[in-house]
């Protein structure tokens, strides 16, 4: 006798899940802005004229915040609900892809800066780092998440990142003995007999017993070395024309008296960006912003491990141990086209990316679809954005910052007589292919 279930007709096969639709909203935000001392003041701070209607002249204004990080949440423009609040209740504006692999929150900190003075000489520690440092000190380092991170010049904007080439650290030791004299001679004889083609192990091992030194001198020991580097400078200056980080190093010390981070200067490569350029700056990297303004973007965190050109706390044993001690000088990105009117900036970290849009009068750009969410910046002029689910636009101007859902199709288009210009920090797009 046959099985009855042979004679059974098969059943049918589960059909895939559709992708859930995203609420379709554009979420207008007001965003946290930072005073930090190094800050631009008043209305001469692009922060303060993005955020502010009417800024106090003697404030600095000097980190916009878009996004979720506790330190400096956006919140939504209507009700005052934290943008992470509303997230938490709609997780499908973030894409399924983005939610299995970050949970319900954004990944990126979408920022911008206006740099009047030198910020501190820094590295950001990577995951397994910041996890150990925020257990330990969860007061100084305020989550466990690491801190990749990309600038992309507005105006002309200058930094410190990464150690210089082995030769022009030879150099910095056969012309500055101010710096020999703290390094001490026996790691100076190390470095100086360095050759290109040494293992990197090698190299590592030698620069940063160096450099470990430098940064440990005493007080009395650095504040000696930097006067006497400093006259050395001033009276040079009326001979022959200084170098460029000579330069810097009298700038620095005007901003930093007696601050171990003026030296140090000296180790690291001294990059200038022009607007439209871009750095970005992977874990455990040294690093200091100079000064301009620029847009940044990072993995959301506010981990920052210390070490000269601050008022805050230092922590330089943590940083002298934690940096790769890589000799490279940054790759600059100029973004590539991705459309007409549109380049995108795309760093080697899934978190993140960023697109520079200037749409002309009478031009629009359609931003396709993408797996995951978008925060938009109007940076100049006035236009109007469009979601694929509305039939009129709303108005956006100068300063306003928009939430845009997943799988979200945008149109703009500039409104008067002038382009209007836009940001749009989104997850890199390499993550989802």
């Amino acid at each position: 006798m046959e099985d009855p279930r042979a004679l059974a007709p098969p059943e049918p096969e589960p059909e895939p899940e559709a992708t859930p639709a995203p609420p379709q909203r554009l979420l207008r935000l007001r965003c946290a802005v930072q005073h930090y001392e190094w800050g631009q003041r008043g209305a001469a701070s692009l922060v303060a004229r993005l955020a502010d209607q009417n800024p106090d002249p003697a404030r600095p204004y000097a980190e916009l915040w878009m996004g979720t990080h506790p330190s400096g949440p956006s919140t939504l423009l209507g009700d005052g609900a934290l943008l992470r609040d509303w997230l938490a209740r709609n997780p499908d504006a973030l894409g399924p892809a983005v939610t299995a692999r970050w949970g319900g929150d954004l990944p990126f900190l979408f920022k911008v800066l206006s740099v009047a003075k030198a910020l501190s000489i820094q590295a950001h520690p990577d995951k397994k780092l910041a996890e150990v440092l925020h257990a330990l000190r969860p007061s100084t380092y305020k989550d466990d998440n690491h801190k990749p991170e990309m600038a992309i010049a507005i105006t002309e904007f200058r930094a410190l990142c990464g150690f210089a080439a082995i030769e022009e650290l030879k150099d910095v030791l056969r012309t500055v003995p101010e710096i020999e004299g703290l390094v001490g001679h026996e790691d100076t004889g190390k470095l100086m007999n360095m050759k290109e083609y040494y293992g990197v192990s090698e190299v590592k091992s030698s620069l940063q017993s160096a450099f470990a030194k430098l940064m440990t001198a005493s007080k009395d020991m650095v504040s000696e070395a930097v006067a006497k580097l400093i006259n050395r400078l001033n009276t040079d200056s009326k001979i022959r024309t200084l170098t460029d980080k000579e330069q810097l190093v009298l700038s620095l010390e005007r901003q930093y008296q007696d601050d171990v981070g003026v030296l140090a200067a000296l180790f690291f490569n001294y990059v200038k960006l022009s607007p439209g350029e871009a750095l970005y700056i992977g874990a455990n990297e040294p690093h200091a912003y100079l000064s301009g303004e620029c847009i940044e973007i990072m993995a959301t965190s506010d981990n920052v491990v210390r070490a000269g050109l601050t008022p805050k706390y230092i922590d330089v044993q943590t940083l002298c141990s934690m940096l790769t001690y890589k000799q490279a000088f940054p790759e600059i990105l100029r973004g590539v086209p991705v459309q007409p009117h549109v380049r995108r900036y795309t760093p080697p970290f899934n978190e993140f990316e960023v697109d520079c849009c200037l749409v002309p009068p009478g031009e629009l750009v359609v931003i396709s679809r993408v797996p995951g969410p978008s925060i938009f910046l109007v940076m100049t002029g006035e236009g109007k954005i469009q979601l694929d689910s509305m039939s009129n636009g709303e108005k956006a101007k100068e300063g306003d910052v928009f939430f845009v859902p997943a799988y979200t199709e945008v149109k703009i288009s500039a409104c008067g007589p002038e382009s209007v210009h836009l940001y749009r920090a989104g997850v890199n797009s390499r993550f989802f292919s």
